[in-house]
């Protein structure tokens, strides 16, 4: 007789011990479902991108790589933090699952394809004629700016090695139409494209323009100007800095632009520079 009720009271301790993990899981889960939000897209979490080298691997083999960074970025908390599992393509399958549930998942898929999908080559090519004109480029996603005001760095520079104007040309990272084209005193010469999915990538400080104009189709590799020195100041000014292309990657959210950090996004297309015959 003791050992029954014996029984019966492990039976209960072990169902109480169940229904609590699966309590805590479910808390969890739903804890963790919270990060995304109608402000995630605009937090400065979501838009720094960061990422680490193996989920960039992972992109060689996917289309939708928007799809892929936006279930990263979610289930890492925004950060470098490795999660993956050895089948990845159970992984974000179980993922996606799970964070489609949210409301806010359309919006928010929607904004990571934007930034991700369209993308094909680093902006900058591989001379196949001079191997000295290589360019090199850091994180520098919100630091210090004074030029016009206190502001943070909304992109990333990209540094000629070679510190000439004119010689470096600037290809399209995307498919996509030229939506601005003209001078900015910050910007200098600049060049709009929107892509395909409704990404804008907005390259800055060139010395001068390819022969496209406002409305054109573009295609992603097609030159769109040379690298340069131009901007702080009026129209044609130069020389105020070394020569450089400033990339800034937008989406728009309620007809406003919203920056994202570009390092990540050239990490990636290291592995897709095309070559050009350029001296």
């Amino acid at each position: 007789m003791k050992g029954k009720k014996s029984g019966n009271v492990l039976l209960l301790v072990l169902l109480f011990s169940f229904f609590i993990i699966v309590g805590k899981c479910k808390l969890l889960s739903e804890s963790q479902l919270k990060r995304l939000d109608e402000k995630t897209i605009l937090s400065k979490e979501f838009r720094k991108q960061q990422l680490d080298e193996k989920v960039i691997s992972l992109l060689k083999e996917e289309e939708n790589k928007g799809k892929i960074i936006g279930l990263y970025l979610l289930e890492s908390n925004f950060s470098n933090k490795k999660f993956l599992e050895e089948d990845k393509k159970s992984t974000y399958q179980k993922l996606y699952r799970k964070w489609a549930e949210n409301k806010e998942w359309i919006q928010y898929n929607k904004v990571c394809k934007a930034i991700w999908n369209d993308l094909k080559y680093f902006p900058v090519p591989l001379s196949s004629k001079n191997k000295k004109l290589t360019v090199s480029y850091v994180d520098t996603w919100q630091e210090k700016r004074t030029y016009g005001g206190e502001r943070g760095h909304e992109g990333t520079d990209i540094m000629a090695k070679e510190n000439v104007v004119g010689v470096y040309p600037i290809v399209s990272m995307t498919d996509g139409v030229v939506t601005e084209k003209g001078w900015l005193e910050k910007g200098g010469y600049r060049i709009g494209i929107t892509g395909k999915s409704g990404g804008y990538f907005y390259y800055a400080h060139l010395d001068s323009y390819s022969d496209i104009e406002m409305g054109q189709t573009i295609k992603a590799g097609e030159v769109i100007g040379y690298m340069g020195n131009t901007g702080y100041g009026k129209e044609g000014t130069r020389g105020k800095f070394p020569v450089h292309l400033h990339l800034g990657i937008y989406f728009y959210h309620k007809g406003k632009e919203v920056s994202l950090n570009p390092y990540w996004i050239l990490r990636y297309l290291e592995n897709h520079k095309l070559k050009y015959a350029f001296s």
